[in-house]
C-alpha cells in the first residue's frame, strides 16, 4: 500500500494507539540495552521544478549558504544542514501534509527584511485580525495574539523594537521564515502540523529518541500520558499566514542536534496527507548505525516505507511518522 493510499486510513484513535504502543515499548527496554544516540538533522528534501533556480534563490536570500551536491543531486549547504532538490515538480496538493514551512535564523531580522524589500524579494503577507496585513512582525503588536490579546495590546500601546520575523515565498510554493536577532545565519527549524500534538511528541521520543525542543518545553498544557495525549484546539491567533488566524495551542516539538521540528495541531477538519510528492517531501536524519536503527524501528512496529538502499556512497531507508510525514534515516560516514 502506498503512502497516499494509506492517507485516508488515518484517524485520531490510530495516532494515539501508535504513541501508546511506542511508549510501552520504551518502558520495556532493558537497562543492559543502551539506547541509540539521537539522530542528527541531516537534510530537508524539496521537490523542485527547476532545482538550479531553487538553489540560486536560497543562496541569494541567505548569503552564508553554499551551493553543492549530495548523492548526485543539487543541494545547498547551510552550516552542517543540507537542502536537497529533486528535479520533480511537486504535485498541486489539495490537502495539507505534516510539513508546513521551514526557516533560518538571521543576525538581524529587521535588516534582512529591509534588504528583501529593497531587492523586491517575495515577502508574504502576515495577516491581522481586521483584514489588513504586514510583512514584518514588528510592524504590528508584540507576540501572537488572540482577539482579546489584540484589544489589550491596543490599550497598552506597546510596540516591539527588536527581533521579529517574516516570511519569503520561495520556489514551488515554499514558505521560508526568517527570524532574529541571532548570533549567526543558519537553517534552524522545520515547522509542522500534527494530528495530535502531544501524541506526536511521545512518538518521536520513543522511536527516534528525540528530546523536546525549547519551544515545546515552554508550551503549556503538556500531556505525557500516552492513553490521554490528545488536546483541544485553542483560539485563533494573529499575526498569521492565513486571514482566519492560526490556532497555536496546543504546540509541541522535538529537536535533532540544533534543528528544531516544532508543530501545532492540524487546523481544520481534513486529515493531514502524506508528504510524499509535495514540495516539502521529507526530512533526513543522520545515524551512525543504519542496521541498528532499522532493527529497532521494526521491533517497535514503525512503518518502513522504503527499504535500505544506496544513497551516493552511503545508505538510507524511509519511515512514516505519526501524521504521514516521510522521514529518511541516512547512515553517516565516519
Amino acid at each position: 500500500m502506498s503512502a497516499l493510499d494509506h492517507t485516508h486510513r488515518l484517524a485520531w484513535s490510530a495516532v494515539c494507539a501508535v504513541a501508546c504502543a511506542a511508549c510501552l515499548w520504551a518502558g520495556r527496554v532493558s537497562s543492559a540495552q543502551a539506547p541509540l544516540p539521537t539522530p542528527s538533522f541531516h537534510h530537508l528534501h524539496l521537490n523542485a521544478a527547476d532545482p538550479s533556480r531553487a538553489v540560486a534563490f536560497y543562496a541569494t536570500q541567505f548569503p552564508t549558504t553554499a551551493p553543492t551536491t549530495f548523492a548526485g543531486q543539487p543541494a545547498l549547504l547551510s552550516g552542517h544542514v543540507l537542502l536537497l532538490f529533486d528535479a520533480r515538480a511537486p504535485f498541486a496538493a489539495d490537502s495539507q501534509s505534516a510539513y508546513w514551512h521551514f526557516g533560518w535564523h538571521v543576525p538581524s531580522a529587521r535588516a534582512a527584511w529591509e534588504r528583501y524589500r529593497t531587492t523586491q524579494a517575495p515577502l508574504l503577507p502576515l495577516h491581522t485580525d481586521d483584514g489588513s496585513s504586514v510583512t514584518f512582525s514588528n510592524e504590528w503588536w508584540p507576540g501572537t495574539l488572540t482577539r482579546a490579546g489584540i484589544v489589550a495590546a491596543r490599550e497598552k500601546g506597546l510596540r516591539v523594537e527588536a527581533n521579529g520575523y517574516g516570511y519569503l515565498g520561495g520556489p514551488d510554493g515554499t514558505r521560508i521564515e526568517f527570524q532574529g536577532d541571532m548570533p549567526a545565519e543558519r537553517f534552524n527549524h522545520v515547522h509542522m502540523y500534527q494530528e495530535a500534538v502531544f501524541c506526536a511528541e511521545l512518538w518521536y521520543g520513543a522511536h527516534l529518541n528525540a528530546p523536546l525542543s525549547g519551544a515545546a518545553r515552554r508550551s503549556a498544557g503538556r500531556r505525557t500520558d500516552p492513553s490521554d495525549c490528545q488536546a483541544e484546539l485553542g483560539e485563533p491567533t494573529w499575526l498569521s499566514l492565513v486571514p482566519e488566524g492560526t490556532r497555536r495551542v496546543p504546540a509541541g516539538g522535538v529537536v535533532f542536534g540544533d534543528v528544531e521540528m516544532n508543530w501545532y495541531q492540524r487546523q481544520g477538519s481534513t486529515p493531514l496527507v502524506s508528504s510524499q510528492g509535495q514540495v516539502m517531501d521529507h526530512v533526513g536524519l543522520g545515524v551512525a548505525d543504519l542496521n541498528a536503527w532499522l532493527a529497532k524501528l521494526r521491533r517497535e512496529g514503525v512503518r518502513v516505507v522504503r527499504e535500505p538502499q544506496s544513497l551516493g556512497d552511503t545508505r538510507s531507508f524511509f519511515i512514516e511518522g505519526p501524521s504521514l510525514e516521510l522521514i529518511e534515516l541516512v547512515e553517516l560516514q565516519p
